[in-house]
């Protein structure tokens, strides 16, 4: 119980980390535009990550 309740809590934590890395970077980097293309995709990456752990949780799926 306990361990399926912490994956849920790292799952949130990540896609919220995700969303705000993609927002910091788009509207307050000032860097190069390769490098805030990168970066959104690792941000999007994060996200991605997190949306497909919680279908994994929610239908059972290993």
């Amino acid at each position: 119980m306990w361990q399926q309740l912490l994956n849920w809590v790292a799952i949130i934590m990540v896609g919220i980390f995700g969303l705000m890395w993609v927002g910091v970077v788009i509207y307050a980097d000032d860097s190069a535009p390769w490098m805030r293309i990168a970066q959104v995709v690792f941000g999007l990456l994060l996200l991605g990550w997190a949306v497909r752990k919680a279908v994994v949780m929610i239908t059972g799926r290993a």
